[in-house]
């Protein structure tokens, strides 16, 4: 007999969430509770549901709140929240006197990235305000690219994080082919050290986790658990992904997409 399951890690925005950010709609727009059956049966099987997310903090608080989970996971990994508790995991950029954004902001990063991708990258209105960590972005880059220009400009304590196709743009992006999200953060940071945290720190074995998310930052999370799920709307959305997913062996892609992927996902995994 195998490893009993027992933590799920689940992105919010695009997996367990469907059109509007809504958890009882799928990527459609259709009324949906897949996504609450899936953590339905999760608490049901006492398997801990661990939301990992690029929000802030007050955000995914309160979404693991009406979960009743009390660990969580935001700003793309840059900080743990076990039992109340933070982990910060971004290095030497600390909070203090100055937020981690702040910091950010002050050693002029961003506006480099602003200003070198005029055209094809943006702040993403409304969301970008009052953040601890990260400097949330959208438009269409290379981020291995910017991750080399930002080492060339002496800010290698920093990354460019892709998490996936928004639909939100400005006029000053429309003729773009589609427009992705993207988190600039320390480069220490990522959801795959936060679910390998927190994994340790509770003590599950790696066989004892999954994961379900549809963006690459999420997919490298497959490094940190038995078995990563990638929702089949991730896969539409971005093709290319598919490359991806054949550098790990421990990846599937679900049928369904959002809230009724992640519900494919939790019943694969613990009946299978």
């Amino acid at each position: 007999m195998g490893s009993p399951t027992r933590c799920l890690y689940v992105d919010l925005d695009g997996t367990l969430l469907g059109r509007g950010a809504s958890l009882l709609h799928d990527g459609e727009g259709n009324v949906s509770i897949e996504g609450v059956r899936a953590v339905q049966a999760c608490l049901r099987a006492d398997v801990e549901v661990v939301l990992m997310s690029g929000r802030r903090r007050a955000q995914v608080f309160e979404d693991a709140r009406l979960l009743g989970q009390s660990s969580y996971i935001y700003e793309a990994g840059a900080c743990v929240v076990l039992d109340g508790e933070e982990q910060w995991l971004t290095g030497d950029l600390l909070p203090g006197e100055l937020s981690i954004a702040e910091q950010i902001e002050r050693s002029g990063a961003p506006e480099l990235l602003l200003k070198r991708y005029e055209g094809r990258l943006e702040y993403h209105e409304p969301w970008h305000t009052e953040r601890e960590v990260s400097h949330l972005f959208r438009g269409l880059v290379d981020a291995f690219e910017v991750d080399a220009l930002l080492v060339e400009h002496g800010h290698g304590d920093l990354r460019l994080v892709d998490n996936g196709v928004v639909h939100r743009c400005s006029e000053a992006l429309a003729a773009l082919e589609h427009v992705r999200g993207y988190h600039l953060l320390p480069v220490g940071a990522s959801k795959a050290g936060a679910v390998g945290w927190h994994r340790r720190a509770r003590g599950y074995a790696l066989q004892e986790t999954f994961a379900v998310g549809d963006s690459r930052e999420d997919l490298a999370c497959a490094a940190q658990v038995n078995v990563f799920w990638l929702v089949a709307n991730a896969v539409q959305r971005d093709p290319s992904i598919r490359d991806a997913v054949a550098e790990y062996e421990n990846v599937r892609v679900t049928e369904a997409g959002h809230g009724a992927g992640v519900y494919e996902a939790v019943v694969s995994t613990l009946v299978g």
